[in-house]
């Protein structure tokens, strides 16, 4: 770690002792620094230049690389000073799990999709600004201080999130990150027709954009992973049967998260057996959970129980759809797929408030 870095934390830490200075701020501070870094770095770059906005070489192509760098640091930043405690004294971190902790790998894989997100997002910001400003010339200056602001926004929202993150909000960052990973491989996509083969054909080597398609898999895998272990986290476990009914759900969901992950890994094209299989198997282990989880958490919501044998039963319904020809192979996995990550993000909160109810339940 720099030195600046270094004295920076210590001030934060001073300001924490004293009460001087709130999470927001220090988000502040960490965007008004890289705004200035950014400016003074775009600056020396773009110095008697004429940019265009996208391109090589652009404006939006320096936003888009560093805002990713940005995002990586401030992600970084931020849970290091959330694990010291360092500039929040009176807030505890959100991310705390009973009895498991974050890996260097969870940290990874979350810096990594916030970095993609805010990529993605600067690229399609400039390629609308693009089409907005046909032909429009950007010169140096106001070039660097466009830069600046969006290194100075990312840096910002980056931080302030990171510090605050909790398992609802991680889901949300998971559905963010896979909403955009996903529409930029399809807009990217080499063949504009690949709907007509299946959703894994962006990931063939054929597709020049395949990196995103398999990197945002992958990335998603590893983020299910962490939170199918905070969801499974909060579940009751008052005897040796509960624990041992915790941990089947917990391995069922990781189970997805792993099998997400190998998808990616192993692209339809050069891994065609291996690639049908672990999509194959991450519905079956959804299935298994659904349909085993009033056996497994018998305290978990009748509702949402019924909403997950609803999602079973459409998954089933559009692969007979398939069988019959009426369905392609693209409409099932997007259904399934989004059927999928839906459950999941309901089942962190459903898992929360069979927490809840169980503990009021102890109270009483």
């Amino acid at each position: 770690m720099t030195t600046s870095t270094s004295s920076f934390l210590q001030r934060l830490q001073h300001a924490s002792r004293t009460g001087v200075i709130t999470l927001e701020s220090a988000a502040l501070l960490v965007g008004a620094v890289f705004f200035a870094l950014g400016f003074l770095v775009a600056l020396i770059i773009f110095w008697g230049r004429e940019l265009s906005i996208t391109g090589a070489g652009s404006i939006g192509m320096y936003a888009a690389i560093g805002g990713a760098v940005v995002a990586v640091l401030s992600v970084l930043l931020g849970r290091y000073v959330v694990a010291r405690e360092i500039g929040m004294k009176t807030r505890a971190d959100g991310l705390k799990m009973h009895d498991d902790r974050l890996r260097w790998y969870d940290i990874a894989a979350i810096a990594l999709a916030y970095a993609s997100t805010a990529f993605l997002g600067w690229w399609g910001v400039s390629s609308l600004l693009e089409l907005s400003f046909t032909g429009a010339p950007v010169f140096d200056f106001p070039g660097a201080i466009l830069v600046a602001v969006a290194f100075a926004l990312t840096a910002y929202i980056c931080f302030l999130s990171s510090a605050s993150l909790t398992p609802m909000t991680l889901s949300l960052v998971l559905a963010i990150f896979l909403v955009v990973g996903a529409f930029a491989s399809m807009l990217t996509a080499t063949d504009a027709h690949w709907w007509q083969d299946n959703l894994s054909a962006l990931g063939m080597a054929s597709n020049d954009s395949s990196w995103v398609f398999n990197g945002t898999v992958i990335v998603a895998g590893v983020i299910v992973t962490i939170i199918a272990r905070y969801a499974t986290s909060e579940l009751p476990v008052g005897d040796p049967k509960a624990i041992r009914r915790r941990h089947v759900v917990r391995i069922g969901l990781i189970l997805m998260g792993i099998f997400l992950t190998c998808v990616g890994i192993f692209p339809v094209d050069k891994f065609f057996l291996v690639h049908n299989t672990v999509a194959t198997g991450m519905v079956v282990s959804f299935g298994i959970v659904v349909i085993a989880l009033p056996w497994l958490v018998p305290s978990v919501s009748k509702v949402f129980v019924t909403l997950g044998y609803i999602y079973v039963a459409v998954i089933m319904l559009v692969v007979i759809f398939f069988a019959t020809g009426y369905y392609n192979l693209t409409a099932v996995e997007l259904i399934a797929a989004i059927l999928i990550f839906s459950w999941i993000i309901v089942f962190l909160r459903a898992t929360a408030e069979t927490a809840s109810a169980d503990e009021e339940v102890v109270r009483l």
